[in-house]
C-alpha cells in the first residue's frame, strides 16, 4: 500500500495554522509565517528594500532557516512517542544536526 502525504498550498498553510492553534498546538501561525517568508526568500532572493522579500541578507535568512530547523525538531521529538518510529525516520532526523550549515555572509 502506498503512503500519502498531505499537501497544503501556500495560500492556505496560515488558515491551518490558526485552525490547529485552536485546538491547542501552540504558536504555528508563527512558525508558518517564518516558513512563508523563507518561502519568498527561496524565490526572490535577499531584498535590500524589503519590497519582494522580509530578508535584506543571506545572513538575515541563515538565521530564520536555522531557528525553524530546531523548532521543527523539536516538534518531531514531541510527536516519536506518537507514531510508528523507524531508523529511517530516525537517521531524516538527525541529519541536519550532523551537517549544520556555517553563515557565509
Amino acid at each position: 500500500m502506498g503512503r500519502v502525504v498531505p499537501r497544503v498550498s501556500t495560500g492556505r498553510m496560515k488558515v491551518l495554522a490558526q485552525m490547529l492553534e485552536e485546538i491547542d498546538y501552540e504558536a504555528l501561525s508563527a512558525w508558518t509565517a517564518v516558513a512563508l517568508e523563507l518561502h519568498d526568500y527561496q524565490y526572490n532572493g535577499p531584498d535590500p528594500d524589503l519590497a519582494l522579500s522580509k530578508y535584506r541578507s543571506r545572513r538575515e535568512a541563515a538565521v530564520d532557516v536555522k531557528l525553524l530547523i530546531e523548532e521543527l525538531t523539536k516538534r518531531i521529538e514531541e510527536l516519536k512517542p506518537r507514531v510508528r518510529w523507524s531508523n529511517d525516520l530516525e537517521e531524516a532526523l538527525n541529519e541536519p544536526r550532523k551537517n549544520p550549515t556555517k553563515d557565509k555572509q
